[in-house]
């Protein structure tokens, strides 16, 4: 099954420590076990446009959709048998510590319901 993984910053998280940042290794690990599809790196949330459709206008407006001093930083896209085995897999992730990582299932547009 197919997971979304957002990584991100948490005011809340560890100090960061650039010594303990094994983002690299992670994503190696990962990857050779399949369970990582692809992911990235995200501009920060100043680079962001929120785009809304409201009253048939559009409405651009710079930056994030949020202000909750939560930004997201990056992403993956997962393969687990399960949301537990995702959550684990996460949980690895340096950002679990420094920030935060947030795991969805994906929702297919065929999955009827």
């Amino acid at each position: 099954m197919e997971y979304m993984m957002f990584v991100c910053t948490d005011p809340e998280g560890e100090p960061y420590d650039a010594a303990e940042d094994r983002t690299a290794e992670w994503v190696a690990e990962a990857e050779s076990t399949g369970s990582r599809i692809r992911g990235n790196r995200l501009r920060p949330a100043e680079d962001a446009r929120t785009v809304r459709v409201r009253g048939g206008r559009l409405v651009v407006t710079d930056g994030p959709s949020s202000a909750a001093g939560v930004e997201i930083a990056g992403y993956d896209i997962l393969e687990c048998a399960s949301l537990e085995e995702a959550v684990a897999l996460a949980a690895k992730h340096p950002m679990a510590r420094f920030g935060r990582i947030e795991v969805r299932p994906a929702w297919p547009f065929d999955a009827g319901d």
